[in-house]
């Protein structure tokens, strides 16, 4: 007999809404035990500097999962409700509106609350233990090994099912020795360096483009944030979320380009002394952000993992690549992978069937409800990262329309109706090559959303579907070589 039916790896946000899902679909009938590498006082945390994140949610995910599995979201672990996103293009002379209603998390708070709402629900913890790895019985993940680091003691556990919620890095994922068909390792280039400082300031200039109590505000500047974007994030009249995400090699770039050294660390630094809207800002002393005021971390910018699914093996959140290509955002899409994860490990635990087969569905639905725009948005962002800050604002003037806005706002890609204004004069050899690569990546973008939603019913299909992705990505990956150059 397994000790569980059920291990979530991991205790972050992603984890425990898995726990809370596989609970509520099992009615509390399958045993659960989600383990984190944390102290029990520092739930779910992402590394030594706290819960490093721009803390924003849409309205729309919490409600999916709230829906679904009747979990609630109140305060205080929603600390500041907006209504929506404004986008800036580097002159700051067009701003773009997108998604609706959302909220700003206390991510130091959120986990206490969700934590005692996963234990009322009969989920069990293990706090300090550090999973280094699956245990495996011919062929079928049964279970995980690591250290407890409360006594240094080796530390073993069976279940029928494991699920991965232990992040961007994880081992369990990297390891893995049962399938060949889930991505163990992330290209450097599909991962953005971000950092952030929790603040409070005093007012400075009204400038909605620096800041906007009502409204989460992004900064699109190869300058400020090479490969990436810069962001203020409201958490109330004088209190922030203010940080930035980098490309590797598009800051590279940028030192080269304007003979400097900066890192991610300088350059928020720098974001946060030019905004004239927050004056003598300084880091929050808040109770609730005690363990969560600055820090910096790595996030994924890609498609979701091609496969998420292995003999009695699932990944979830940030450990399946799962955070919006664009930006960066994760806390919406592991909030629906999280609900739809447990519905389909209870009904495959239920049916007797934990194998890759059984636990199949579970890809063909997280696409179906999310994953079948990711690859379509992941072209538009290294289209994005080989432009110039005159590209992206003449792009966002000219080539954007509302429906497009409407599009993007639904995470999906846009088809740039701007392109097919008759008779409209593209200015210079620069744009004509940018309206190029905005046709190029509408058309390869229709191309993956049809492909992603024709995800093959059984593994069986798998290796040919793989196959053909693969061959459109690189394709777009060579055809943004030639943009750059």
């Amino acid at each position: 007999m397994p000790d569980y039916d059920v291990i979530v790896a991991g205790g972050g946000l992603a984890g425990t809404v898995v726990a809370q899902s596989v609970a509520y679909y099992s009615n509390q009938v399958l045993s659960i035990l989600v383990i984190d590498r944390s102290p029990s006082h520092l739930p779910g945390r992402k590394n030594i500097s706290g819960w490093i994140c721009g803390d924003a949610v849409s309205k729309e995910a919490v409600d999916y999962m709230t829906e679904h599995i009747k979990v609630p979201w109140t305060e205080p672990e929603i600390e500041h409700k907006v209504k929506g996103v404004m986008a800036f293009s580097p002159n700051r002379e067009t701003s773009i509106p997108f998604d609706g209603d959302g909220y700003m998390l206390n991510r130091q708070k959120l986990p206490e609350y969700q934590n005692e709402r996963a234990r009322k629900m009969g989920v069990d913890f293990d706090f300090e233990v550090n999973l280094t790895g699956l245990l495996y019985d011919d062929g079928q993940v049964i279970g995980i090994q690591g250290i407890d680091n409360k006594n240094k003691q080796p530390y073993k556990k069976t279940a029928k099912l494991v699920i991965d919620a232990t992040g961007v890095t994880s081992m369990l994922r990297n390891q893995i020795k049962n399938t060949d068909k889930i991505e163990r390792k992330i290209d450097r280039k599909d991962v953005e360096s971000t950092g952030r400082h929790i603040m409070y300031f005093e007012k400075g200039e009204d400038d909605l483009s620096e800041f906007d109590p009502d409204y989460c505000i992004i900064h699109l500047d190869q300058d400020i944030a090479p490969g990436g974007y810069a962001w203020v994030f409201p958490k109330g009249d004088n209190k922030v979320n203010i940080g930035l995400g980098v490309e590797k090699t598009s800051l590279e770039k940028r030192n080269k380009r304007l003979g400097k050294n900066d890192n991610v660390s300088s350059l928020i630094n720098e974001y946060v002394k030019r905004n004239r809207a927050i004056k003598n800002p300084r880091l929050s002393m808040d109770q609730e952000d005690k363990y969560n005021v600055t820090g910096n971390f790595q996030v994924s910018v890609r498609r979701q993992n091609d496969c998420m699914v292995a003999n009695g093996f699932m990944l979830v959140g940030d450990s399946a690549w799962m955070p919006k290509p664009l930006d960066a955002g994760g806390i919406g899409p592991a909030l629906i992978a999280g609900t739809i994860i447990g519905k389909c490990a209870v009904e495959a635990i239920q049916s007797g069937d934990v194998t890759e087969k059984g636990l199949w569905k579970y890809n063909k639905e997280f696409i179906n409800e999310y994953g079948y725009k990711t690859a379509g948005l992941e072209v538009f962002r290294r289209l994005i990262q080989t432009l110039s800050n005159d590209q992206i604002d003449y792009g966002i003037k000219h080539f954007l329309g509302n429906l497009d806005v409407e599009a993007i706002s639904r995470g999906e890609h846009p088809e740039f109706s701007g392109l097919g204004k008759i008779g409209m004069i593209i200015r210079g050899a620069l744009n004509k090559k940018l309206a190029e690569g905005l046709r190029f990546t509408a058309q390869q973008n229709k191309w993956l959303t049809e492909h992603y939603y024709n995800y093959p019913e059984t593994p069986d299909g798998f290796y040919d579907w793989r196959k053909q992705l693969h061959k459109v990505l690189d394709e777009s990956n060579a055809k943004f070589l030639f943009f750059e150059n």
